[in-house]
């Protein structure tokens, strides 16, 4: 099998990126030696980009803000085909160097492979207009742009070397993957923080993306909750921890469930799990109960009150785990312990030369020294040049005491150099003294890699794999609970909009549909959007602007005729707005199609696509996004988890549904 690859397809910049994410570590590359791009190309703080003011005043609506947002990008050629590309240098910290890119994607509908979204439709927007533009948000990875790189296409076929190259959009495992509808509303498709190889945290991502909404003025953003730490689903173990998602910390709250659960049964599920006695709880384990016991013991004596329900020992152990660096081990919180039994320098020797590197580094007042000025400096204290390489050489990346010492080798020197970093802010007093304290008995002087193993231990025996505990009333619901919450993986955030502003010349339209049968008035409404008036503007004005606008945003509704105030017959074209309406107002306009236009408003909704009948044991009356099958005869779609279809099997080739086997069952046989 051959690769072929079309080069001139790609701009220089996507070449720069995949040498920046394939031929060198991130944080290891020196971009003060490298050639611009293009002339004049800003590099953008990562820590900022999306406060207000930086890059643009934030001040208009969605569409708006985007479009004032990418003229500060570089447009790029290529890179997804016919589709319009900007990208964004994004400098994250100057020492050592660390740089993004963060690329946005225009698509039109007609060039998007599926009509209809079916995020909205898993989200409960289906009723949403289908809009006449996407704005993808993408911090690639070094794996999704490697196979960007390496995706197989017919250069024989031009359309298909064109769906090649939109492919990078559609590609699976970006460090950050968020798209938005020209209306403002939003998906936050991805995250991928350390654990997948990011040189990015979660939190680092999720707080980008957060500057994203807020100043673009994001309605409302969806997200689907799958995340994992070691095996641990977050939007579980959280729930019970904080009563809320990992998500929860940057305002994201129910949306919708799967499998029928909704938003009452997913509250009484975290509040059924928080309130679990522990005493209780420890009468009714079967299995691995001795060792299950004395973890909780364990955090017990950590944490010097009493843990009464398992609220207060997951989340003493969540908030436990965020103080506790994870190079903290017992190894290396005690400068003594430096020494193994072949090192020919005694204890006394290595910790005295200890303490003299860590003066050393002081008097560079927390800045970046190379090894050699700290050496120097050392030597005038410690004479011995190789216990002082031998301590510098151990010294490194580990705890001594309230410090972390820190070694990195500068990408443009090429020589190691050593900072300090005073990590007691991390730890409450009491905290520090208690897992310092030479008294407590080994079994409690924790550290991050064992508080880790315990928290494992306790997810699964008592969260996830409720088997290994036996008992009625409350105990027994506890297996509902924890699937109830995990059933919860739509979660959304609404985004405030900001009051009326310039003397209450603002205004916010919307259009309602109308059509010839009555029931169908109002089925279809657009969002409102903000309009900036003059004192002497006339409904006339406004009409026009609101058509013009609601035609450039809404697939549908470009050949839409705004006529009319909804409700309001006697109001004529030359009126003043500001005569009958105050600023901040809402006003509705109707909007009517030709004669021979489909009066079927279905057609141009999120959720057009999504014909099929869905009717579940579970109570789900819509595409939930879970793995379904149809029935062979009535064509109507169950969960296959419902219909006891494992995940792990083939669904079969011939189905029946329980009503269709009945019914077929009472035919008298054939002879």
């Amino acid at each position: 099998m051959i690769m072929e690859l079309d080069v001139t397809a790609y701009s220089p910049l996507f070449f720069f990126v995949c040498a920046h994410y394939l031929f060198v570590e991130m944080s290891q590359l020196d971009f003060t030696g490298c050639k611009k791009r293009r002339r004049g190309e800003r590099v953008f703080r990562f820590k900022a980009f999306g406060d207000q003011g930086y890059p643009i005043e934030f001040k208009g609506s969605f569409q708006q803000n985007v479009r004032a947002l990418l003229e500060f990008g570089q447009m790029e050629t290529g890179l997804c085909g016919p589709m319009v590309c900007w990208s964004f240098q994004l400098e994250v910290h100057r020492y050592p160097t660390l740089h993004v890119f963060l690329f946005v994607v225009e698509e039109p509908v007609e060039l998007s492979p599926n009509l209809c979204c079916r995020h909205c439709q898993y989200t409960g927007w289906g009723n949403h207009l289908i809009c006449n533009k996407k704005y993808h948000f993408l911090l690639p990875s070094k794996d999704t742009v490697s196979a960007c790189l390496s995706f197989e296409g017919n250069a024989s076929n031009t359309m298909d070397s064109l769906a090649s190259k939109c492919n990078f959009i559609e590609l699976q495992g970006h460090t950050m993957h968020g798209v938005f509808h020209s209306n403002g509303f939003g998906h936050l498709l991805c995250i991928n923080g350390a654990e997948t190889g990011s040189d990015l945290a979660g939190y680092q991502i999720m707080e980008f993306w957060e500057r994203l909404c807020t100043g673009l003025r994001a309605r409302e953003v969806s997200l689907r909750d799958i995340s994992q730490k070691r095996g641990m689903d977050l939007r579980l173990l959280h729930a019970v921890a904080y009563g809320k998602p990992w998500f929860g910390q940057w305002g994201y709250i129910y949306g919708h469930g799967t499998f029928g659960v909704n938003q009452l049964m997913y509250q009484n599920a975290i509040e059924t799990l928080q309130n679990i006695p522990i005493d209780l709880l420890a009468h009714h384990l079967a299995n691995d109960k001795t060792e299950t016991l004395a973890t909780i013991s364990r955090y017990q004596m950590l944490s010097g009150h009493s843990l009464v329900t398992l609220v207060d020992l997951f989340h003493f152990m969540l908030e436990l785990k965020s103080r506790l660096p994870k190079e903290r081990n017992t190894e290396s919180s005690h400068p003594g312990m430096l020494v193994d039994a072949s090192c020919r320098w005694s204890p006394k020797r290595v910790e005295m030369a200890i303490r003299v590197v860590i003066e050393a580094l002081k008097q560079a007042e927390y800045r970046w020294v190379s090894r050699q000025e700290v050496r120097d400096t050392a030597r005038a204290y410690i004479g011995d040049t190789g216990l002082l390489d031998f301590v510098l050489k151990s010294l490194g990346n580990h705890t001594v005491g309230k410090y972390f010492v820190r070694r990195c080798m500068n990408p443009v020197t090429k020589v190691l150099e050593y900072c300090l970093e005073d990590i007691s802010h991390a730890f409450p007093k009491q905290d520090v003294n208690r897992m310092n304290c030479s008294n407590l008995k080994p079994q409690y002087n924790i550290t991050w890699t064992q508080l880790m193993k315990d928290l494992f231990r306790l997810y699964r025996h008592v969260l996830k794999e409720n088997r290994a505990i036996s008992g009625s009333g409350i105990i027994s619901d506890m297996a509902i609970a924890s699937r109830i919450i995990l059933d919860t993986k739509y979660f959304i955030k609404k985004y405030a909009r900001e009051p009326a502003i310039l003397d209450n010349q603002e205004v916010y339209c919307s259009v309602v549909l109308a059509s010839k049968s009555e029931a169908d008035l109002g089925k279809v409404m657009t969002p409102h959007e903000s309009f900036m008036l003059g004192n002497n503007s006339t409904f006339n004005e406004l009409r026009l602007e609101v058509e013009k606008t609601f035609r450039e945003l809404y697939m549908g509704l470009r050949n839409c005729a705004v006529e009319s105030l909804a409700n309001f017959e006697s109001v004529t074209g030359s009126d003043l707005v500001f005569k009958l309406f105050k600023g901040g107002s809402q006003i509705v306009f109707e909007g009517k199609f030709s004669e021979d236009e489909n009066h079927d408003f279905g057609w141009i909704r999120e959720d057009a696509e999504s014909r099929s009948v869905v009717d579940c044991r579970c109570g789900t009356t819509i595409d939930d996004g879970e793995r379904m099958v149809s029935c062979d005869i009535c064509e109507v779609w169950q969960h296959t988890r419902c219909v006891e279809i494992p995940n792990h099997e083939e669904v079969p080739i011939i189905f029946l549904c329980s009503k269709c086997e009945q019914y077929l069952l009472r035919f008298p046989s054939l002879p």
